[in-house]
Formats: C-alpha cells, structure tokens, sequence
C-alpha cells in the first residue's frame, strides 16, 4: 500500500508540472516522438486538456516556473541535446536562475544558526538587500568585523526539503521511462542522467564544498595569472553559508561597459579559452559554469570567476582520450579518433572502426571546410551525438558537462571576440599538451613509474610465494624407490561380518559401564 501511495503522489506531482510545462507549449515534443510510451503520452494529453498551447515551445520559462528544482534539471538537460532535442536544449540554456529574495529575517537567522555567532558578531556591516537570489541561495553585500569587503551567499530556507521531494519524483519518472520507453531510452540512460544530478544538486547545497573548490580551482589557476579566484574567509563559512573576497569588476554581460573602462575584449577572450584549456585538459577539474554572469572584468584587466557550485571532474585516461579525439577532429586525423573511441570502448564492438572513421569525417569536413571564424564547437556536438545514436553509443556521464561548458564556453569567447574561433586557440595548446603527454618522452617517464611501482611490489610478491611454496627443508632429499604396482586385493565376506559383531560388543560394553 505504501508504494501504491508512493506512485499516486508522484503521478499526481508530474501531472501538476505536467499542467505548467504544456501551458508553454514544452511537452509538445514528447507528445509526438514516436518512441513515447501510450502511458506517458495519456498523460501528457491530460495535462494538457483545456490549454492552448503556443505555437514554440518555451522551456526555459516554464521550469522557471516550477521552481528550485526544476530550473536545476533544466540547467542540466542543457547539456543533454541528444534527450531533449537541440532546440529545446538552445532554449535551457537561456533559462535564467534568479527568484524573490527570501526574507532578510531568516537569511539572518540562518546566517547565525550557521556560524554559531550573533551577525554583529561576525561582520560590522551586512546589507538587507541582496545583490542577487537565485533557485539555491542568495548573495548579500558585507564588512567584516576586520574591515574587509566580502560577498556573504546564503542557501534559501527550507531548500533542501524542496529539492529531496522533487528529487523522489524524478528518480521515479525515470526509472519508469527507462523500464518502458524501449531500447532507446536505456541508451540515453535517464536514470544515470537524475543521478549525476542528484549529485551536482547536493554539492550545489553544500557551501563548504563550493569553498573547497574555489580553494583548489584557485591552487590549479597559479600558472594562469590572467584568471583569478576570489579568497575564501574560511572562518565565516559553514555548509549553509559561504563568504567570500568581494570583487569589483565588471560582468561580462556588460560588453559596451567593458570597453568604456579601457578593457579589451579580445585579451578577456583569450584568458577565458585558455584558462578553460588549463582547467579541463591538464587538471582534469573545471569550472562548469562559466557564463556572463559568473564572469568579471577586473581593473588591472584580469578575469575573475565566481559561483562554484558546479564544478567537472575528469579522470587522467578520460583527459588524453579526450585531447586527442579534439587534436584529431583539427588536424582531420579520422582514423586516430575512431581508434581512440573504440579504445575507450564508448563504441560497441559489434560496430565497424571503418564506418565509424568514415561517420567521423562525414562531421568533421564540413567543419573544416568553413572559414576559420565559422568553426563552431555546438556545430561539432551536434553532429556528435548523431554518431552516438547510429553506433548504439551508451551516453557518457562523465563527460555531460564538459560538453555543456564547451559550448558555454565558447558562447562566451566569441561574444567578447567575434572572430575569436576556440579550434585556433587551443589547436596550439592541445598539440603543447599531447607533445608534453603523449609524446615519446611522456612514453618512457610513464614506463619508468609503472616500473618502479612494479619493482616495489616484488618483496611482498616473494614472501607470498615463498608461503605458498616452501623450499626444501635441511634434511637430506630421500633415495629413489622401485616402482611396484600394487592391487588391492578383494576382502573377505567373514571379515565385514566379524568388524561388524566386534564393533557392536564394544557398544554393549560401553553402555554396560556408564550404568
């Protein structure tokens, strides 16, 4: 009965969203893709009974209707054209994240349950009037007790009850999708697409984790002097409140400002590609949410992030497939990209690596074939995920939202520098890296290490033989013997018989002795 509840709650939840998405005109797609289930798809016609729906769908303002957690979701299906469609996954990207300020009343109350200490306490000025609210917190304007100006974010009261709630429901739908929506819908993995937001929603509500990353972002980013990360001031920081290095500068957003205040928005550009370079190539752990908003021109011309709830990770192997699939995608090396795929087995192995060569080439000479300016990482994603669904391509987690802040990434560039292209900024990088990586020097200090740890394990690899099996002991080995075969010979019936009587008085006896 429980589960039966369970279910009714959750069906009467997403036919709720339901009512708000088809009033937008957003479950127009699913409605007439084929490989809707009739379940899903009655539903989705009961949501919508009785609404006029406008002729294009507008997904970004419909989640932002449906609150926190939904404009999380769509933040990540963003990154998801090959689940939700290119333009549908276009439009999320516009979705913005701000809502009505909580009360200043609880933000102080929060703030003080947080850091154990009344507010007058911690900062000699606190503005009431935050300088922005967003789905998870908001962000207020302080000094500190030392006379320092700091940025205090704080999570909204109550967010974590609003997103576990939504979070269930979710989990539900997807498990349901991918149980009956077919053979597609298992390759698009939904269930693994809700985990990785679970995940990237729980360290977003985490503050301390967000302060970690900044620290370690800002540790990586020493090599890159053009790119800055704010101090954290670890003692006024909790899970529910981060405080932070106020920053004076100008949002990217704010391009003719940029320019009236001597900047340059080519150099801006630059710093941006390479840092992102920096952070996801060599690093391995990226900021993932580089838009205008989270982006600021300082004085000394420098370029500074904030926001770093949302942070990619990608492992040593997964950072070498990687920088060769792009270095191979440039140069036009088709075959070295399929190779490379196979390799990391994000193809199956029923599949041809000539037909996926030849696929590959198919998305990558037109692009070659534009202008340099004209070359567009979407463009390039977008033929991607056509090869994923023609060569039964299971989606790759690890690497959604390195393909989100790609092209986020580069939105951004050319909109500070049109006839910036990212292919020309980072071909030179990329070539420095693989040289610096996979060349033969890297081949032989990779072997080397791989040797020396093997050499490390020898003596415990020893001892463990040497227990299994022993050496000869001291005495002298034993003279050789003749070899006779010996049979057995078949035993008496009268022998079975008298084992048998014997066996049966010594029981007698033993009894009798006992008593």
């Amino acid at each position: 009965m429980e589960g039966l509840t369970s279910s009714v709650t959750h069906v009467l939840r997403l036919l709720r969203w339901g009512r708000t998405l088809a009033r937008y005109g957003a479950l127009q797609g699913v409605e007439r893709d084929p490989l809707t289930p009739p379940a899903a798809r009655r539903l989705v016609k009961l949501a919508r009974f009785g609404l006029k729906q406008p002729a294009e769908p507008d997904y970004a303002t419909a989640l932002q209707q449906l609150g926190p957690a939904a404009i999380k979701l769509g933040q990540a299906l963003a990154t998801r054209p090959d689940l939700v469609g290119e333009k549908a996954a276009h439009n999320l990207l516009a979705l913005q994240d701000s809502l009505p300020p909580a009360p200043f009343a609880q933000i102080r109350a929060s703030i003080e349950q947080a850091l154990e200490a009344p507010l007058d306490k911690l900062f000699a000025e606190f503005e009431e009037k935050p300088v922005g609210a967003a789905s998870i917190a908001q962000v207020h304007r302080a000094l500190t007790t030392d006379g320092r100006q700091v940025a205090v974010k704080v999570l909204r009261p109550g967010i974590e009850e609003t997103f576990a709630s939504a979070l269930e429901t979710y989990e539900w739908a997807a498990a349901h999708l991918e149980t009956y929506a077919g053979e597609e819908a298992k390759r698009l993995r939904p269930q693994i697409v809700i985990a990785h937001f679970k995940q990237w929603t729980r360290r977003e509500l985490d503050l301390n984790r967000e302060a970690a990353s900044a620290s370690e972002l800002k540790e990586n980013m020493v090599a890159e002097d053009g790119f800055y990360v704010p101090e954290i001031d670890w003692r006024r920081t909790s899970r529910r409140v981060l405080t932070l290095e106020w920053l004076d500068g100008i949002k990217l957003t704010k391009r003719d400002q940029l320019i009236e205040a001597g900047h340059d928005p080519r150099a801006l550009a630059g710093i941006l590609v390479r840092a992102f370079l920096r952070q996801a190539v060599i690093d391995g752990f990226f900021h993932a949410d580089l838009h205008q908003g989270n982006l600021f021109a300082l004085p000394d011309g420098r370029l500074a992030a904030i926001d770093f709830g949302i942070m990619g990770r990608i492992d040593d192997k997964a950072r070498r497939w990687l920088a060769e699939i792009l270095y191979g995608l440039i140069t036009g090396n088709y075959a070295r990209v399929a190779e490379i795929h196979f390799e990391a087995q994000y193809v199956p192995p029923h599949h041809s690596m000539a037909e996926f060569t030849t696929a590959l080439r198919a998305v990558g000479e037109p692009i070659r074939g534009l202008p340099v300016k004209e070359i567009s990482v979407g463009r390039m994603l977008e033929g991607l995920f056509a090869i994923t669904r023609d060569f039964d391509m299971p989606t790759q987690p690890h690497l959604l939202l390195l393909q989100k802040t790609m092209v986020m990434e580069e939105g951004v560039a050319t909109y500070l520098d049109p006839d910036l292209n990212m292919w020309e900024q980072a071909e030179p990088f990329l070539r420095e890296w693989m040289r610096s990586e996979l060349g033969p020097e890297a081949a032989v200090a990779d072997r080397i290490i791989k040797w020396n740890r093997a050499l490390k394990k020898l003596p415990d690899l020893i001892d463990r033989v040497d227990h299994y099996f022993p050496g000869p002991g001291g005495a002298p080995p034993d003279l050789p013997t003749a070899q006779v075969e010996v049979k057995e010979l078949p035993k008496p019936a009268w022998r079975d018989a008298l084992v048998a009587v014997v066996a049966a008085a010594t029981g007698a006896a033993l009894v009798l002795l006992l008593q």
